[in-house]
């Protein structure tokens, strides 16, 4: 057994020298915590995170240093805690610290226990519902040799963005979690349809215990693919983190064992792309810088304000974290990118295509609406497993200055004929009425010359 064990690591260890390293767009250092009697039973988890580059500080759960936090600044750039059935952590690592973690963008992988302890509640504040303790997920088919504790979960292709490439099944064991409403939770892998929490550790397979269970209700039973062996959640600010529902599934053994006659399990890939989410390494994006302007301007200068119905042209510049080079790389691969124009609620809102000539660069032209006030460039974009991408520009649209209005309408042509048409009739009018002045002055002259 150990000199298989051995072959494996040598293996793994000359693969890695073939394949360039991934690097986390926050940065390379994690402190796990972690059981010393235990460490050497994660030792492929651990062997491939320093393989990609990341340095590794290992922390006993009763031990206080080195801390988490210090004059609330983060220590690591990432956080594991894999030691689920140890009371106490430290004084530093509590609920409310494991949230400022997060608030300071450094990102957690929880491996949860099936007692009950101070992690239960964490997750109660991210939107998990977790059954009652000793509650472990439960499953009979495939029909196998091991506990029903421990099951074979096959991972379907594309169920979940944080997956990135085809995984073998991955056996699990561990307490599954519900999940609330919360738009920011991302489920990562998901239970069997035919599997089931139960108070009762079934092993035997007895049907009087699952009815048994199921007579209590959902406090007894909780059943089907609506639970989930491990899920994310992504805070508003990119920071990330993992609730794992048994921290086998990071073992040596699992990801050594097999799911079927010459076909290994998928842990050791599963894990790899956990951590790979979690850490930053995958889907994070950035908007790098936006632009704004006149559309019969050539220059990309942003105009300070702009007149009811410019035609204005807006762009965004967004890029992708490349982890095997290591940088910011343009990105166009989002299809569904989409520009507000807002002044309280949107006036416009429209799509922002990508640009072909110009990777990363989006762009779209509209007219301003016909009112005047303090508008924003809003682009807001959030899918499940990506980083969100927020932006905010300020601009005021005023009405146009007394010398820019046209000078003649066309729909103003009845108003302009009528006021030409009584000019003219007034001169005419006024013609005649001199004229016909003139002609009395004439006459009376004549008049008065024959009467002398």
């Amino acid at each position: 057994m150990f000199g298989f064990r051995r072959w494996c690591l040598l293996a793994l260890s000359a693969a890695s020298l073939l394949c360039v390293d991934a690097k986390s767009s926050t940065g390379d250092s994690v402190l796990v915590v972690v059981d010393p009697n235990n460490q050497d039973k994660y030792s492929l988890f651990f062997d491939g995170l320093k393989d990609s580059g990341y340095k590794l500080t290992f922390r006993s759960p009763k031990a206080e240093k080195p801390v988490v936090i210090a004059d609330d600044v983060p220590n690591f750039d990432h956080v594991i805690l894999l030691a689920p059935e140890a009371r106490n952590l430290g004084k530093d690592i509590t609920p409310q610290s494991i949230v400022q973690l997060l608030s300071l963008n450094t990102n957690v992988i929880v491996t949860l226990p099936t007692k009950q302890s101070p992690l239960h509640s964490l997750a109660a504040e991210f939107g998990l519902i977790l059954p009652p303790p000793g509650s472990p997920l439960i499953s009979y088919f495939p029909q196998r040799d091991t506990p029903s504790s421990l099951i074979p979960i096959p991972v379907e292709d594309h169920s979940s963005p944080a997956l990135t490439k085809h995984i073998e099944p991955v056996w699990f064991s561990g307490i599954p979690q519900a999940l609330s409403t919360n738009p920011l939770l991302i489920p990562i892998l998901r239970a069997p349809a035919e599997s089931f929490a139960s108070e009762t550790l079934v092993t035997s397979g007895s049907a009087d215990a699952l009815v048994e269970s199921a007579e209590k209700g959902g406090e007894g039973l909780w059943a089907g693919s609506a639970l989930n062996a491990v899920t994310g959640f992504q805070a508003t600010n990119g920071a990330r983190i993992a609730f794992v529902g048994g921290a086998e599934v990071f073992s040596d053994e699992l990801a050594q064992k097999e799911v079927a006659p010459y076909v290994k399990s998928g842990n050791a890939d599963f894990s790899r792309e956990v951590a790979a989410w979690t850490f930053q390494e995958n889907l994070v994006l950035r908007i790098d810088g936006v632009e704004h302007h006149l559309a019969h301007e050539n220059s990309t200068v942003a105009k300070e304000q702009y007149t009811n119905n410019d035609n204005v042209v807006f762009s965004a510049y967004v890029s992708k974290w490349d982890a095997k080079q290591g940088k910011w790389e343009p990105y166009s691969g989002l299809k569904d990118l989409q520009l507000e124009f807002t002044m309280l609620d949107p006036f416009i809102r429209t799509a922002l295509p990508p640009v072909r000539a110009t990777p990363g660069k989006y762009s779209t032209t509209f007219r301003a609406p016909d009112r005047h006030g303090v508008f924003k460039f809003i682009v807001d974009y959030k899918r499940k497993g990506w980083t969100s991408l927020q932006s905010s520009t300020t601009v005021p649209v005023v009405p146009p200055r007394h010398d820019g209005y046209p000078r003649f309408l066309s729909a103003a042509w009845p108003y302009y004929a009528g006021a030409i048409s009584t000019s003219v009739a007034f001169l005419l009018f006024s013609t005649a009425w001199l004229a016909g002045e003139a002609r009395d002055r004439s006459s009376r002259k004549a008049k008065g010359s024959k009467a002398e």
